[in-house]
């Protein structure tokens, strides 16, 4: 068995391995990044597009924001609307912050450009990943790549493989605690390029359910709507897409709604999701292994990076001999955020969409909490907080 050596091993290739990778190597820390899938399959995923001030900075820290910065698009503030109520939240005016329009896959080409101007190592379609000696000076990592048997020694793992990787697994099963609320729905999701419907977002309720009018550039839009869990893909036209869309969202927005193909269809499932531990000896999970927010409140991939920022510094004093009270406090710094943002993402989920069974009463809710957001300042400051990113 081939053995490598490193002294981060980091367990998924997405965004917040690669960023966790970057800033460890700009800090004279090394990484091996071990992905299962390809890279062009990594790029390939059409996910968050909302990016937090905080998320923003961390990339500039890593030396990954010029391209951001000039093709970004900075959003002020976003609307709520119920049929044909809609109440603007000024980020600007209540917070003084704002919010960056660019796409996840955008941030993770950045990123892989990054790693390779650095030379890190990074191995992709690994498979049969098996982490040990967690409790021991040096861990390892066994691994099939290229149709060979590796082995990766460290002094730490990072898991970064999202909800389905092996890396929360590692954690004993009586170790764990799981909190879970799967939400009876999923988002159908297109990619169109066509002009968006509105300058910011639009998250509509409405009697026939949710959508949500977003945005990756000026021609490319990401647009939504609230389907059964039981609906596939191949069930939605472009054109049933585009005519469900059209009556979910408030009438003038309808009217300059321009269609067009899709280039990507998707069905993603809603779910809140958290593990804990964040920590089992050299193991630390970051990111989608350890909590999962549906996507209402723009929180999964900004979350991610949260708890790189936690993580990377606790690292690298450990790794270069200057303690281990950063690394030992990681999963309560950590959680504390995580917990907050899932409120806010529950809270978001529930306040705008349609459940089934449920009675006139939860229909008259959502409509008088957005009735306070209109007339309350206070409920708007505190939602605006929310949703551009509450300090690390």
């Amino acid at each position: 068995m081939t053995t490598i050596t490193t002294q981060v091993a980091i367990i998924g290739g997405g965004p917040s391995g690669l960023l966790l990778s970057q800033l460890l190597n700009r800090a004279g820390v090394a990484t091996v990044i071990l992905e299962r899938s390809s890279r062009e399959r990594v790029l390939s995923r059409i996910r968050a597009g909302i990016l937090e001030g905080g998320t923003v900075q961390l990339l500039h820290e890593a030396g990954v924001g010029a391209r951001m910065d000039a093709e970004g698009i900075p959003h002020d503030g976003c609307n709520l609307a119920d049929d044909e109520t809609m109440v603007h939240i000024d980020f600007q005016a209540l917070t003084g912050k704002q919010v960056m329009v660019y796409g996840q896959t955008e941030v993770t080409q950045d990123l892989y450009a990054a790693q390779d101007q650095q030379g890190t190592s990074i191995l992709h379609e690994v498979t049969d990943v098996v982490i040990s000696d967690l409790d021991q000076a040096r861990s390892h990592v066994d691994f099939t790549h290229q149709g060979l048997r590796k082995r990766l020694e460290c002094l730490y793992v990072a898991g970064c493989d999202g909800f389905h990787g092996v890396s929360r697994k590692t954690i004993p099963d009586e170790k764990r605690r799981e909190f879970e609320r799967v939400y009876p729905f999923g988002w159908l999701g297109i990619l169109s390029e066509t002009p968006p419907v509105s300058d910011e977002l639009i998250y509509s309720n409405s009697r026939r359910g949710f959508a949500l009018a977003s945005m990756r550039n000026e021609n490319l839009v990401r647009y939504y709507v609230q389907v059964p869990l039981s609906d596939k893909v191949e069930d939605w036209s472009d054109q049933r897409f585009w005519d469900e869309f059209a009556r979910r969202i408030p009438s003038d927005a309808a009217e300059r709604l321009v269609t067009g193909p899709s280039i990507e269809k998707s069905i993603a499932p809603l779910r809140s999701f958290v593990s804990e531990p964040l920590r089992w000896g050299n193991l630390f999970l970051v990111g989608d292994s350890a909590h999962i927010v549906p996507p209402t409140g723009a929180k999964g991939l900004n979350l991610a990076a949260s708890d790189v920022h936690y993580l990377h510094g606790a690292l690298v004093e450990a790794v270069m001999g200057k303690g281990t009270a950063g690394i030992d406090d990681y999963p309560a710094r950590a959680l504390a955020r995580v917990w907050k943002a899932m409120r806010f993402s529950w809270q978001m989920t529930t306040m705008l969409h349609r459940f089934d069974g449920e009675d006139a009463f939860a229909e008259q809710m959502r409509k008088a909490t957005l009735d306070h957001l209109a007339h309350s300042e206070t409920a708007r400051r505190d939602l605006a907080e929310n949703y551009v990113g509450l300090p690390f």
